[in-house]
Formats: C-alpha cells, structure tokens, sequence
C-alpha cells in the first residue's frame, strides 16, 4: 500500500484529518491468539479498526488529506488495504497521544497555514457518523478556535474515595464525555499543544491542551453510537453498530 502526496498551501482555509494510532492498546484484554496485535489492527466485519476508521474520514468531501499517525515498530498499517480518495500520508508517532498529534500537525507544515482547520479523529472510534463530521464542521468553521464531538452525561455520578466508598453523588447537568473529532485551527492547535508539552502538561485530549492555552472550546452533541474501542466488549458492540449503519446507508 502506498501513500499519495499532499499539495501545497492556498490562501483560503483547508480542512485536513489527523488520525493518532501509534498506541499499542494496552486496556485492551484480547485473547492469546491475538495479544500481540495493537486493538486498532483487530478486525471488525471482515476489515480492520483502522482500515474501517481511514474509509469512514475520508467520506469528507472537503478535506485536503488525512496523516495515519503510527508507532516507530509498527509492522501492521503497511499491510492494510486502503484506497481513498483523499490524499493520505503517514508520520511517526511519538511517546504519549499529544506528542503523536503534534508530530501529525508538523507533518503538514509545508502544506497548512495556520488558519486551516484540523480535525483529529480517534482511530479506534470507527462507527463515527459522517453526518456529525460534516455537522461538526459546518458548526465550526465561521469560528476563531474550533470544538469537538461530545455527548451529555445520562447516568447518574459517583466521586468516590480511595476505598471506593461513594464521598457524593456529583450533578450531572453540567458534564459531558468528550469525543473526537475534535476540529481546531491548525496553528493555535499547534501552539497549544507545543506549549503544554514543554511545560511537562499531560494531556488527555486536543481540546485538553487548547482549555491550557486560555481558548474557549465548544461543544456539539454528537451520536452515541461514536464508541471509543477499549475494551474486548467493545469489538462486539461496534460490529453491531457498523452492521445497522450499513443497512441506513
């Protein structure tokens, strides 16, 4: 499988996909056969998790490419069949999920201005909707900064202590579980992120280095049906979901 190449900068914004997947899964409890296979490289109907994820991205018509973020030793993305339409290129990732964006983001500086918009997107969310991708850029794209997916918290919130006895029953009105993608402008992104790295910050997510920085990010609801693959359970639960969207689609 070989990349294409990413054309050069133009004066009016862009809009590119970096997808982070140089982690090795380690929440994820696989059976021995398949322990050594990174989650993002397990199968789902008949195609892998990152295979399902790249094809799902690039049905944005508007973007001017995707970066495939991938480890150092990683011997599996090679063997992957992918055909987009989109431009694709790879960068190499880098110790923690901040350092394998930022590397996605330095990847691109000789093809993106600082006013383009970069949406980076979980590689093990493969049954993300294209229509909440295409509503999260249509929400976004007037805006200075930028905001990401995310769905209200519904279930009740425990804080709990060491022992895990219940200290309150925490008010959900105000909470809401981040999703990707996450749509920023390059060059802010890239300055937040680069800042919270040399100030040792660890960051859980993009919108976690932009709040740092002093930027206010929004937030646009997304479908449930966006799961993050962490646990074995999960595989089970995305086929379901990608077999109802094909059968939508």
């Amino acid at each position: 499988m070989g990349e294409t190449g990413i054309s050069g900068k133009t004066s009016k914004p862009r809009y590119w996909a970096i997808i982070p997947a140089a982690g090795v899964g380690r929440r994820m409890q696989t059976d021995l056969s398949r322990a050594a296979i990174p989650k993002q490289y397990l199968e789902l109907n008949g195609r892998t998790i990152t295979e399902h994820t790249l094809h799902r991205v690039s049905q944005l018509s508007c973007l001017s490419g995707i970066v495939l973020v991938v480890g150092k030793q990683d011997n599996w993305w090679q063997a992957l069949n992918i055909e987009l339409k989109t431009d694709f290129m790879t960068a190499e990732g880098g110790a923690q999920r901040a350092n394998s964006v930022l590397n996605g983001l330095l990847s691109l500086q000789a093809h993106a201005a600082a006013d383009d918009w970069v949406l980076v997107h979980d590689v093990v969310r493969p049954c993300v909707a294209l229509q909440d991708m295409e509503k999260l850029i249509s929400r976004f794209s007037d805006e200075a900064v930028g905001g990401i997916l995310a769905a209200p918290v519904r279930e009740t919130l425990k804080r709990v202590n060491a022992d895990l006895s219940i200290a309150a029953t925490v008010p959900r009105e105000h909470y809401w579980l981040a999703a990707t993608p996450q749509m920023f402008r390059y060059g802010l992104l890239r300055n937040a992120l680069e800042r919270a790295l040399a100030e040792n910050l660890l960051i859980t997510d993009e919108s976690h280095a932009m709040e740092y920085a002093g930027h206010a990010v929004k937030v646009l609801q997304g479908s449930s049906e966006n799961i993050k693959i962490t646990q074995a359970e999960d595989i089970l639960l995305a086929e379901q979901i990608l077999k109802k969207q094909a059968r939508h689609d």
